[in-house]
């Protein structure tokens, strides 16, 4: 007896999505169904979405950079815009540098700078212990360890003062501003990935004065930040006795800022 065919109504699958307010409803129409086995399991996947769930979440990876990112359910998932930071941190990384991603959710710029980079030591930190069991997923099979703990805490100590690059994707969304976020952040990815203090600058301030410590003499910090809040944020790498530059993308509208130690 041969196997049924699984022919899904994609028309009435776009139609549906787009009533549910997805902006490209074609492209998800297609991404789901290339996820599914079956009708039903793809009834069950286009109900979950049409409910309001990450379409990486229903997938399980986002594209990031041009790779497949794993994205587990809660964890905050890789924006396109941040390839702004990725290409700052990039440009000011030297050679074969020693690198940490700090804030690192799915590990997602620890796996593109890998590649990019050919980093002589590369490591990444979350304080999201489900982020952390993510970024492991991405960043084990190139031997990049993954270390849980609170910014530079986990890191081992003899890191100190040796590194070249440090890459965060800190929150920055004042804690007044995270109930206006869309509900596909609000309600499914970890607060702590999204609420950045009352000016949303909080844990932008730490990581400025932890890489002061941690970077090399010449060692670069690179943020990603909203385009408003950056003139605050170079003020604060200045403070800490860092130079700041800011990076601007019009067309992802996208900031970062990166912030060079004297020496």
């Amino acid at each position: 007896m041969a196997p049924t065919v699984f022919t899904p109504d994609r028309p009435a699958l776009v139609r549906r999505l787009r009533a549910a307010g997805c902006v490209f409803a074609e492209d998800e129409a297609d991404l789901l169904i290339a996820a599914a086995d079956s009708a039903d399991a793809l009834t069950r996947l286009v109900d979950r979405r049409v409910a309001g769930l990450p379409l990486e979440h229903l997938l399980g990876w986002a594209e990031f950079c041009g790779r497949r990112v794993a994205v587990h359910p809660g964890v905050f998932v890789p924006r396109a815009r941040t390839a702004l930071l990725v290409d700052a941190a990039a440009s000011v990384a030297g050679p074969t540098p020693a690198v940490l991603d700090l804030c690192c959710g799915s590990g997602a710029a620890a796996l593109v700078l890998h590649d990019r980079l050919s980093p002589r030591w590369l490591a990444a930190a979350d304080i999201d212990p489900v982020a952390v069991a993510c970024a492991r997923r991405n960043l084990d099979p190139l031997g990049v360890p993954v270390y849980q703990g609170d910014l530079f805490d986990p890191v081992p100590v003899g890191w100190r003062g040796r590194l070249d690059l440090v890459v965060a994707n800190a929150p920055y969304v004042p804690s007044g501003a995270v109930a206006m976020l869309p509900a596909e952040a609000r309600l499914h990815e970890a607060p702590v990935a999204l609420d950045g203090g009352a000016d949303g600058l909080a844990v932008l301030r730490r990581v400025a004065a932890g890489a002061a410590e941690w970077l090399a003499p010449g060692g670069h910090v690179a943020v990603e930040v909203s385009a408003g809040q950056a003139p605050v944020l170079c003020a604060v790498f200045a403070a800490a006795g860092l130079d700041p530059t800011m990076v601007r993308d019009e067309e992802w509208e996208a900031t970062a800022v990166t912030a060079r130690r004297p020496g």
